[in-house]
């Protein structure tokens, strides 16, 4: 079993966090590498099944002010070093994150720079396959973090952006968006991972 980060957005964490994504699909950056592609699961890096998964998202440490000298001296500089944060507050119950966050803006590190010790989600891989991306089904499209709408005639993603009567038709938007403009056209091969939240 090993371990690796991933990142996931906003959106995707707070649908991970409400147990409505259990699959993710990122695209295979060279395909041309694999003589038989359809049996090639055993290459994907992001996991294989029985591997964890620790989630990487946009964060910023908020550390207890407590008048000593290293709670001061890192609170003292907003571009403190996370290397500078007192140990005691390397924990998670220590952290913001953007996806609950509710109180205004303010300067958030990026999700590539989060540290293990900050990461609140452990997902273990159960599955791994590879596939285009058009061949997505409608439950797939679902269990990427869809939801229905409030009036229960669509699917979408928090709000109307990717909003449409077919899954699929919703989670191409939201890839187109992820992706750029054509992404979804160009049928990418992408491995497929399924995993499932750790408590």
């Amino acid at each position: 079993m090993r371990e690796r980060p991933i990142i996931f957005s906003a959106p995707m964490v707070r649908a991970i966090l409400a147990g409505s994504k259990t699959q993710t699909r990122r695209v295979i950056r060279k395909p041309e590498r694999f003589t038989n592609i359809r049996e090639c699961g055993f290459c994907c890096k992001i996991g294989q099944p029985g591997d964890r998964l620790w989630v990487r998202e946009t964060w910023q440490a908020d550390p207890i002010i407590d008048d000593t000298w290293a709670s001061t001296a890192w609170s003292g500089c907003k571009d403190s070093r996370i290397a500078d944060l007192p140990e005691r507050f390397r924990h998670p119950r220590y952290v913001n994150f953007r996806a609950d966050w509710l109180h205004g803006e303010i300067r958030w590190r990026p999700a590539i720079h989060m540290p293990h010790w900050a990461s609140r989600i452990t997902l273990k891989v159960t599955d791994v396959r590879v596939e285009r991306l058009q061949a997505i089904s409608e439950s797939d499209a679902v269990a990427e973090g869809l939801s229905r709408s409030s009036d229960g005639f669509a699917w979408h993603v928090e709000d109307d952006r990717h909003r449409a009567a077919d899954p699929r038709e919703s989670y191409a938007s939201l890839w187109e968006t992820i992706n750029g403009a054509g992404s979804w056209d160009a049928n990418p091969w992408v491995w497929v991972v399924e995993f499932k939240r750790l408590p």
